[in-house]
């Protein structure tokens, strides 16, 4: 009898849920019995059975997926999903304290469209206090995803576009990647024009009065000489770009210090100049009630947007934190350091009135106008270094790794951050900063309808739905069997929320911009609250979405992190 002849002892391989999903093995359907389990076989001399196609049991998925992921040793990504500046931060390169964690929002807060951000609220009507007020409003509200987004960062190591393959699939994951790297590009722009500022002011004025040099060329909205110091400074910001995230983490650290000097002394010259700010202090609001409420809501959805972007990117950055607690006692100082620049902005700018006679918002104006040797270059040398520090860290690192996630194989740290820095020529940003109305209503606001549900669903998914217990294993990994691959790489449920969360605002968008004419009442509020609406629409319905549909179901068990912090 055959049962005689053959006995076969299957043994479910302990790991099998890991190989199949890490090392892109065939499908178990595919595989024969030899293959798929261990076997012992005995075989009579005159019998000759094959194994292949013939049904066994099923395994059990939901206990492979609660063996912890391999350590170090044993972890294989996909090369198709990733390379060196993917891979999960080890623990020596956990170096970021709480204090350099600080000291980055530091350099990302000392800058010129800081200094601007609440003297373009005074324009439009508020009181001095009320500008002040509604940018510290603000910035505690984003405090909240600011600190929750960075959480998986420390925890798993892992960088924003890593992350959002949680939630939006492996191959799905491009997309609010490549969205946030689109505003990065655009903010990449304005930095740098506001540099070559500083090189412009520079210069002498007889190359600056030149007609043949100075004069606005109609088809690209600046004169010919602003825009090549535009492109000096754009060139100056590639030298340390190249060094990669230590060179940023280096110039962080030490010119934070550097920046809050020349901030107190930029104060304390305005003070003894103006006879202190008392001009400042009697300026009131030249809005009704309702004027000032119909102003505030659009003006607080701007100030989030103003860091939305890191705030969704912020893994970038906490991934290098020592532990947790560096990475929250970082960031909490945020609201503290807008509000203190925020102040000095307007009142330096307040107190022109007195010195001057006239108001001069723009600090690159400003520090022209009092003139001097010693004056222009420490101007040059505080706009440049707050500039760089800004735009490197908020504007550089995010569309670099978006592009890295796109193609591991092509896209390096560096040669992604010098194409968005290529694209930052193209958005032409003298033309987003031509007025307060076009900075804040339609650059500002703007683009908070596309960060806001990107930042829902993401939280949504984290916490609620994945329970904070990610498998690091398989955020690399690029088989169908996998946890993250969902429907062929995307997360239909998270893009689906991503788009109808997005939807109601494009209306008073376009109304904005003029591309088509006045839309409702009801449009024009959604749009001025973009951001506010999109986080919570979105990531409402991504739950809603991923409860009926069954998917992101959270694991029972906490999956040990790959890389665990050092502290």
């Amino acid at each position: 009898m055959i049962s005689k002849c053959l006995s076969l002892h299957l043994y479910p391989h302990p790991h099998f849920h890991f190989l199949t999903d890490s090392h892109n093995l065939k499908s178990p359907s595919s595989l024969t019995v030899k293959q798929r389990f261990p076997v012992k076989t005995h075989f009579c001399p005159s019998i000759s059975i094959s194994l292949k196609n013939r049904c066994s049991p099923p395994l059990s998925m939901a206990s492979a997926q609660l063996n912890p992921i391999p350590k170090h040793d044993d972890f294989e990504p996909d090369p198709v999903l990733s390379n060196d500046d993917l891979e999960p931060t080890r623990p020596e390169q956990r170096t970021f304290s709480g204090w350099e964690m600080a000291s980055l929002w530091v350099g990302l807060v000392v800058g010129v469209p800081t200094y601007y951000l609440a003297g373009s609220l005074v324009d439009l009507g508020m009181a001095w206090w009320q500008g002040i007020a509604t940018v510290v409003v603000a910035n505690l509200l984003l405090l909240a995803p600011l600190v929750l987004t960075g959480d998986p960062g420390t925890r798993y190591g892992i960088s924003f576009p890593v992350l959002a393959r949680s939630s939006f699939g492996i191959r799905g994951a491009n997309v609010p990647t490549l969205l946030r790297a689109l505003v990065g590009c655009g903010w990449y722009g304005i930095e740098t024009w506001i540099g070559g500022e500083a090189i412009f002011l520079l210069l002498p004025n007889s190359i600056k009065q030149s007609s043949a040099l100075s004069q606005i060329l109609p088809w690209l909205g600046t004169s010919p000489l602003e825009f090549c110091c535009f492109l000096t400074f754009w060139l100056a910001q590639m030298a340390i770009v190249w060094r990669g995230i230590e060179g940023i983490r280096s110039l962080e650290k030490y010119s934070a210090p550097i920046l809050i000097m020349l901030t107190f002394s930029l104060l304390t010259w305005a003070y003894i100049n103006a006879g202190g700010f008392g001009y400042m202090l009697s300026l009131s609001s030249r809005l009704s009630v309702s004027q000032f409420w119909s102003l505030f809501f659009p003006s607080l959805t701007a100030n989030i947007s103003f860091w939305a972007t890191v705030a969704l990117n912020i893994p970038d950055f906490t991934r290098y934190a020592k532990s947790q607690k560096d990475q929250i006692i970082g960031q909490i100082g945020l609201p503290f350091f807008m509000g203190a620049f925020t102040f000095v902005g307007l009142a330096v700018t307040s107190s022109t009135k007195e010195i001057f006679g006239r108001v001069i918002s723009n600090p690159i104006q400003l520090l022209g106008q009092i003139g001097g040797l010693t004056t222009t270059i420490l101007a040059i040398v505080g706009i440049s270094l707050a500039t760089i520090t800004t735009n490197i860290a908020a504007n550089v690192v995010a569309p670099a790794n978006a592009l890295v996630n796109l193609s591991p194989s092509k896209f390096t740290f560096r040669n992604g951050a010098f194409l968005t820095a290529l694209l930052g020529i193209a958005f032409q940003p003298w033309r987003l900063l031509k007025s307060s109305e076009s900075f804040i209503y339609t650059w500002l606001v703007g683009y908070s309808a596309l960060l806001g549900p990107i930042g829902g669903i993401i939280l949504v998914d984290y916490y609620l739905l994945k329970k904070m217990n990610l498998d690091v294993a398989q955020l690399y990994s690029s088989s169908p069997r996998g946890d993250y691959y969902y429907w062929g790489g995307y997360n239909l449920v998270a893009i689906s929320a991503l788009i109808i969360g997005m939807l109601p605002v494009i209306p008073g968008l376009l109304s904005k911009v003029g591309l088509v004419g006045p839309a409702p009442e009801l449009l024009i509020g959604i749009y001025n609250n973009a951001w506010f609406f999109t986080f919570f629409s979105s990531g409402f319905l991504y739950w809603i979405l991923s409860c009926l549909t069954g998917e992101n179901k959270g694991r029972s068990q906490i999956i040990e992190p790959l890389y665990p912090s050092t502290s």
